[in-house]
C-alpha cells in the first residue's frame, strides 16, 4: 500500500488554524499587544514548519533530499504567510477595528514617553494611522516568510534522509 502524502496546503492550512486560534486567544484574553506572549506565534510556525518538513520525509520513506524537504517547507510557509496576511487584513479592517485605535494609543504613549513636540507628534500619528494597515501586511509577510525559510532549512536539515540515485537500477 502507498502511503498518503499530506500536502503543504494542508500542513500551512492546519498551521494558520493554530496560528489564529492562539491570536484570538491572546486577542480575548486581553493580551494582544503582549510582545512576549506575541513571540509565541514565531515558536509555532518554527516547530510547524520543521514538523512538516519531518512528516513530509518520513511520508516519503526519506528517499528525499535537503532541497526536497527545503522546497516542501517553503510551501506551508507560502500557504501560511497568504493566510495570515488575510487574517490580518481583515482582524484590523472589519473583526476588531477596535486593535488599530488601542495600537494607537500605545505609539501615543511611546511618542510622550519621548518628549516630542505636540506638532511632530500629530504629524507622526496622522502619518501611523494612515499606513497602519500596510506595516502591519508587510511585517506579517516578512517575518512569517523569513522564520519560514530558517525553520525550512532546519526541518530539511533535521529531517532523515536516504536520497536515492537515479542513475541505478533497484532489483
Amino acid at each position: 500500500m502507498e502511503n498518503k502524502l499530506t500536502t503543504p496546503v494542508v500542513k500551512g492550512l492546519l498551521l494558520s488554524l493554530v496560528l489564529i486560534v492562539f491570536g484570538l486567544v491572546l486577542h480575548f484574553t486581553g493580551q494582544s499587544m503582549n510582545k512576549s506572549l506575541g513571540s509565541i506565534q514565531y515558536v509555532i510556525i518554527v516547530g510547524g514548519i520543521i514538523w512538516g518538513c519531518i512528516v513530509y520525509a518520513n511520508q516519503m520513506e526519506n528517499k528525499v533530499t535537503f532541497g526536497n524537504i527545503f522546497a516542501h517547507g517553503f510551501k506551508i510557509t507560502a500557504v501560511v504567510a497568504c493566510i495570515t496576511v488575510v487574517y490580518t487584513v481583515l482582524s484590523f479592517k472589519v473583526f476588531f477595528p477596535e486593535m488599530m485605535d488601542y495600537a494607537m494609543e500605545e505609539t501615543t504613549k511611546q511618542l510622550e514617553k519621548k518628549n516630542m513636540p505636540q506638532e511632530q507628534m500629530d504629524t507622526t500619528l496622522e502619518m501611523t494611522r494612515k499606513f497602519f494597515v500596510p506595516f502591519v501586511m508587510a511585517g506579517v509577510l516578512f517575518g512569517t516568510v523569513f522564520m519560514g525559510a530558517i525553520s525550512a532549512l532546519i526541518g530539511a536539515g533535521v529531517a532523515k534522509k536516504n536520497p536515492q540515485d537515479p542513475f541505478t537500477q533497484q532489483s
